[in-house]
């Protein structure tokens, strides 16, 4: 089957959180929590270290809704329901269909941290992924070194199946870096 034709939820809910596709003009949420995080991103994004605008972001999120038409990626932006604030960017992302396999990144706005959101943002892309995409394997990656990352995995129910030695460069520049694989199996 062609992956265009695959039933992706375009949003959904969990307890506390909505999560949905980028749609235009969510840039400058999205821009400003960079911005406000900045620090916290630079050691583990790549996207933190360059000096974007709002127009960029924004241009981001655009190509992110052609490639979750594409099903080439599906990045969810995830908001606290009750108050509408914008928590985190999410995703499956480096997707293969024939298994179907994919991995799930994320990061946070600094100051909604520590607050378990991300896990139950994470724990709600498997369901979906697991429940209506017919996942057989969903994986989490991380530098070794980012513990918070590490916990959410974990508290998710993901088991480290292995340690990638050297396997890529830090963002930061500062040499090497190791990368944990977590996993999740049907």
């Amino acid at each position: 089957m062609n992956p265009i034709l695959i039933e992706v939820p375009e949003s959904f809910e969990t307890d506390r959180l909505l999560i949905r596709m980028p749609r235009k003009g969510d840039g400058e949420a999205v821009h400003a929590a960079i911005e406000a995080s900045l620090e916290e991103l630079k050691p583990w994004m790549e996207f933190a270290h360059l000096d974007q605008t709002v127009d960029d972001v924004e241009v981001n999120l655009r190509q992110a809704i052609a490639d979750f038409i594409l099903r080439t990626n599906l990045r969810y932006l995830v908001f606290e329901k009750e108050s509408g604030r914008f928590i985190a960017s999410s995703g499956l992302q480096r997707i293969n269909w024939s298994i179907p396999k994919f991995e799930i990144g994320y990061w946070a706005v600094t100051n909604e941290t520590g607050k378990g959101y991300v896990t139950e943002a994470v724990e709600g892309l498997s369901r979906v992924a697991f429940s209506q995409l017919g996942a057989k394997r969903i994986e989490i990656r991380c530098d070794s070194d980012n513990h918070a990352s590490r916990r959410v995995a974990e508290k998710a129910g993901f088991r480290l199946e292995a340690v990638l030695e050297q396997e890529g460069l830090r963002v930061d520049g500062g040499g090497t870096k190791d990368t944990c694989v977590f996993v999740r199996l049907t």
